[in-house]
């Protein structure tokens, strides 16, 4: 029998992981969960959450060949987060001067949803559903 999945935790690489960090606490609402640096006090890990999801924050390595998405000059895909209020959300992101990628705006596939692009270049989608078992959770 094959080992059950019990997790995921999305990996993002970054240049700078402490500006990253503060980025997604500060702009985009994740909680802190804490940086990790080494001896020296260079930052070489992080973690940000929402309720019991995680996301980890990895240095870029050219050995390793991870680069974030500003470094590449594209994104290969990105995430979303539904939020109980996608127009209020969208509406303190805006403020804060983050680049938009489109408005919040009603979805064929049942939910209202916007875009941000972070300072490493990775792609960000909020969204509230408005149809389905989504919807209804």
């Amino acid at each position: 029998m094959p080992p059950v999945l019990t997790d995921i935790i999305p990996v993002l690489v970054c240049s700078d992981i402490a500006a990253e960090h503060d980025f997604l606490v500060s702009v985009l609402g994740f909680t802190s969960a804490g940086l990790e640096r080494t001896p020296a006090g260079a930052v070489v890990h992080a973690e940000v959450r929402t309720g019991d999801r995680r996301i980890w924050l990895h240095v870029s390595s050219q050995t390793a060949r991870l680069e974030p998405p500003s470094i590449l000059g594209a994104a290969g895909g990105g995430l979303v987060v539904y939020v109980t209020d996608v127009d209020a959300h969208f509406a303190q992101v805006k403020a804060s001067g983050a680049e938009i990628l489109s408005e919040p705006a009603a979805q064929p596939y049942g939910q209202r949803e916007y875009g941000v692009r972070d300072p490493e270049g990775h792609c960000w989608w909020f969204a509230t559903p408005t149809a389905g078992p989504a919807a209804s959770a």
